[in-house]
């Protein structure tokens, strides 16, 4: 792929002006960072919109105690909703962008971003729409943080994070960060699932041995 191929690869962007589609291809970046790589994080302001074309984006919240929850995670084929927040906002960051893999992105300078929002209905509306969808995500997050009970929140993320032999390489405080709880109460959940004969845990590993009862237990039965 070109710089200049990019933008098909947004749903939404298809139907760009001409003009629209010129102004951004003459102004924005296509950039590769490492996995590893901090994108963002608090107090900074941001500089660009951005748009990921390959590979992913945690963003998380660290509180002063160190206590981490991972908010939400950026793919390919979609922006950042605390960059379009932040952007439109003028606001700092409240939280931070880690680059799980290498990632490819691109790089819409504020000034091009603030003029196609202004010239464009197209990309209004792609903003507009991508920003919905992300909110909601979130909602959906703090909705389970505060409402859904955590062994039935364990069980559907291990279930996610699984591979197709059940095996996740996560330490407990990882995963208390990927469900907003203490390392403390994922690590006593942990156990008593091991008690249960559902899974075997060791230093930085898990192994899921009757997934099956996961399941029952993640939809609620």
């Amino acid at each position: 792929m070109t710089d200049r191929q990019w933008i098909g690869n947004f749903t939404g962007l298809e139907a760009l002006e001409r003009e629209i589609v010129e102004l951004l291809l003459a102004s924005s970046n296509v950039l590769k960072l490492p996995a590893g790589t901090r994108i963002f994080g608090p107090g900074q302001s941001p500089e660009s919109y951005l748009l990921l074309l390959d590979g992913t984006v945690r963003v998380q919240q660290v509180s002063e105690s160190g206590r981490e929850i991972v908010l939400y995670r950026i793919a390919a084929g979609q922006s950042c909703v605390l960059t379009t927040a932040c952007l439109m906002g003028y606001d700092e960051y409240q939280a931070e962008g880690i680059a799980e893999t290498d990632i490819t992105a691109v790089a819409i300078p504020r000034a091009t971003f603030d003029e196609a929002i202004a010239r464009s209905a197209v990309f209004r509306k792609f903003v507009f729409t991508a920003f919905s969808v992300n909110v909601t995500t979130l909602f959906k997050l703090i909705e389970e943080v505060a409402f859904s009970r955590i062994d039935v929140r364990l069980a559907q993320r291990l279930l996610e994070l699984a591979d197709e032999r059940g095996h996740i390489a996560l330490t407990h405080q990882q995963l208390a960060a990927e469900l907003g709880s203490a390392r403390e109460v994922i690590g006593r959940q942990l156990n008593e699932f091991q008690r249960r004969g559902w899974l075997s845990a060791s230093r930085g590993t898990i192994d899921l041995t009757k997934p099956d009862a996961l399941r029952q237990l993640a939809a609620g039965r």
